[in-house]
Formats: C-alpha cells, structure tokens, sequence
C-alpha cells in the first residue's frame, strides 16, 4: 500500500511527495535514520520483522509518523516479502543486518539478503539504493600502513578475517563487494557508507552491540580493557550522512563516515572515569606485555564536501552514558565529585586536553 503525500508537509521540504524504503527499521541507525527522513517530510516504508511487536512503538511515536510511515512485515531471504515493501518506493535505504561473528547467523543474511535487496530494487525500477556497511569492510587488513590514512578506496582481507574469525567483517565486505558489482550490472546507484562504532543516544529500547561497547566498563562486568583502538562516530550523523548521500545527486561508491578521533581503549575508559567518576570504569589493560596499539587514522573527507560536520567524540561518549540512564539500562549513581561544572566546555575538547586536565 502505497503512502499518499501528507497535505501538512511543506513543498519546500526535500522529501516531499517522495517514498522510499528503510530496511531494518528498527535498529539504532535505522531509527534515527527514519526519524531523519520523517524531518525532510519523506514518505517512509520500514520494514520490520514484526510490525505489531511493541519494540517497535518508538518508530510510530516519531513527529510525522502517524500520516507518512507504514511498518511492514519483510525478511532479507525471503525476496517476495522486499518486493511488497519496496511497492512505489523511489529509493531503498538499505539498514537491515544481524551484527554476530556467529557464521551461520551472519553469512547468509548480509550475502544473500543485501543481493536479493539490489535484485528487487532493479526489477522494480528504483534506480537509487543506499546501503549501510561498515568500517569493517575497509579496514581488516594485517599489512595496512597504520600511519597512512584509511579512506574509501581500501578494503578488508577476507583470508584475514576469515583466520581471526571475524566473520562480521568477512560477510559484511563479501557483501558490500557482491553489491556494488550487481549494482553495476542492474543500471542501479549504489551508495555505500562505512560507519566507524557508532554511539550516541538510543532511540529503540533495548541495547546495541555498539553501545554495549560502552556500557560493558560502567557496569563492573569489564574489570580489564584490551589493548585495542577505535574510531567513532555519533548516530545523528551517521543518519544525516545516509540521507545527504541519497540526496547528493552525483554522489557514488564509499562514503566513511567517522568524526575523525581514534581512541585507544584506555583513553575511552580515563574519558569515562572523567565524565562519570561514580562508576567503577576499569583503570587496566588486560594485556600489560606490548604496547599501546595505535588505531587507524579514517578520513571522512568525502562527507565533509557534502557538507558534514560531526559531533565531537567526547560528547557522543557523554550523550550514550546519559541515554543509558534515562532508559533505566543504567543504574543512576551519585557522583563523587564534581566534574561536570563547564560541561559544555569539556565535551567540546579533544580527548587529550580532557585527559590533561
């Protein structure tokens, strides 16, 4: 069932009178992602594994939800169910994915699914799909330079991933490289962009894989923290990134989407213990042999020329921690001390000169 142009959207709004389809509707990116394109004044068709499950209630809540979103019920290998949600779409965001390194979880439905997803999209006629990867398929490669800049022209080594077991990375760059050839074959714009972790307030209510990242040294349930680096990047932005994008009208192949910051694991936690002193945020690494790993350096220039600017690191960690605890994930402690006084001022430093102080 089609959706028909709100009356109350105003012509001056990029989505207005346009339809497309957010697959994986649900999940952290894909709920601010549909809450963004609801903003533009788009019609949206999410699709969900169940639309009437109540995990899903946050979608409907969203301003401009109750004239411009249908949820329907769609499964990645079950190719019949895309075609029904992708009816009088323009364009396909394509968000839907598990996050396991469990093979037989995660092989078949990033593969087959996200063909079978570029497959209907040209049967149909939709020559525009964006679709969400992940800075996974970029990096994973032992003999990368890690002073050289990581940009979108790298790729991940599927023997490598497949000996360390990631095989999150190994299905997610399988893919990502199966896309972008059917793509080109089927006539259809394809439009990657590889998020590094992302953080930031949830929108659905339960925890991701990515804020459980955090979260796991609040708790007490991570004494120690590996000797291991990351980059990040807040939710909103990695929305805004999929919809400029789909907008930009010669925009094409991998976008990176990451602020710009690599923090080695200690770092997150000193930041942590900064910012919420009440918590028992580990103080060790777990491997005290090597030294400190250093993490790649990502460029997200080709965002940046369509305009992007991206929340600071500190204040995605802050606003993932704050989410946390006004869900009820996470207990509210008195603090200890009084850190948070120029609050503002802090979040909007550079991790060192937070850590400096």
């Amino acid at each position: 069932m089609p959706i028909e142009a709100a009356d109350n959207v105003p012509a001056e709004l990029p989505g207005h009178g346009r339809t497309v389809c957010v697959t994986g509707a649900g999940g952290f990116i894909a709920s601010w992602l549909v809450k963004r394109l609801l903003q533009k004044g788009y019609n949206v068709r999410g699709t969900v594994r169940n639309p009437v499950d109540p995990k899903n209630d946050h979608l409907r809540a969203f301003d401009g939800a109750a004239d411009r979103l249908v949820l329907l019920r769609a499964d990645l290998m079950e190719p019949e169910t895309l075609v029904e949600a992708f009816t009088g779409c323009e364009g396909i965001f394509h968000a839907a994915s598990p996050v396991t390194d469990d093979p037989e979880k995660m092989i078949e439905p990033a593969i087959r699914g996200t063909k079978y997803v570029i497959t209907a999209a040209a049967d149909m006629g939709i020559k525009r799909v964006v679709f969400t990867s992940t800075i996974g398929t970029v990096y994973m490669n032992p003999n990368r330079d890690p002073s050289k800049p990581v940009d979108d022209t790298c790729w991940s080594d599927l023997e490598y991933c497949k000996k360390t077991a990631n095989w999150y990375c190994y299905a997610k760059t399988v893919a990502e490289q199966d896309a972008l050839e059917t793509a080109r074959q089927r006539g259809i714009e394809l439009i990657v962009v590889n998020p590094v972790l992302v953080l930031g307030p949830l929108l659905q209510p339960t925890v991701n894989a990515s804020t459980e990242h955090v979260m796991k040294y609040l708790t007490g349930s991570a004494k120690t923290y590996v000797n291991a680096a990351q980059a990040y990047v807040h939710v909103k932005d990695v929305a805004e990134a999929h919809v400029r994008v789909y907008e930009a009208p010669g925009a094409h192949g991998r976008y990176i989407c990451a602020e710009g910051t690599t923090l080695h694991r200690g770092e997150l936690c000193r930041v942590l213990g900064k910012l919420f002193p009440e918590y028992p945020v580990p103080t060790k690494c777990k491997d005290e042999v090597n030294p400190p790993v250093k993490g790649y350096k990502f460029t997200n220039q080709r965002l940046k020329d369509l305009g992007m600017e991206f929340v600071p690191v500190l204040q995605s960690i802050y606003e993932t921690v704050k989410s946390l605890q006004e869900k009820g994930m996470l207990p509210v402690l008195p603090p200890g001390d009084d850190v948070r006084d120029n609050l503002h001022e802090q979040l909007m430093m550079k991790p060192a000169q937070l850590l400096r102080n």
